[in-house]
């Protein structure tokens, strides 16, 4: 099936009726695949620390905007 990261991050574009298919560099993949997994935990920090603190942490909160719109950023800005 595959690696939908790469999936979703290779250019399709036509070129005298041929369909090019231009593949990711293996170093944005693994780089994407971290950045979501960090999103991931730092999400998982936050429900920790409202589960035991009781209180929202605007840090964390921060870090997960952050995170998850630099994946949003490469995402679009490949494919373009």
């Amino acid at each position: 099936m595959g690696d939908p990261i790469k999936r979703a991050l290779t250019r399709r574009r036509i070129q005298r009726g041929y369909v090019i298919d231009e593949e990711p560099n293996e170093k944005l993949i693994i780089g994407v695949k971290f950045t979501i997994a960090m999103t991931a935990c730092m999400s998982a920090l936050e429900v920790a620390h409202m589960a035991y603190v009781g209180t929202w942490n605007s840090e964390i909160f921060a870090a997960i905007t952050g995170l998850s719109g630099t994946v949003i950023g490469l995402f679009v800005g490949q494919k373009s």
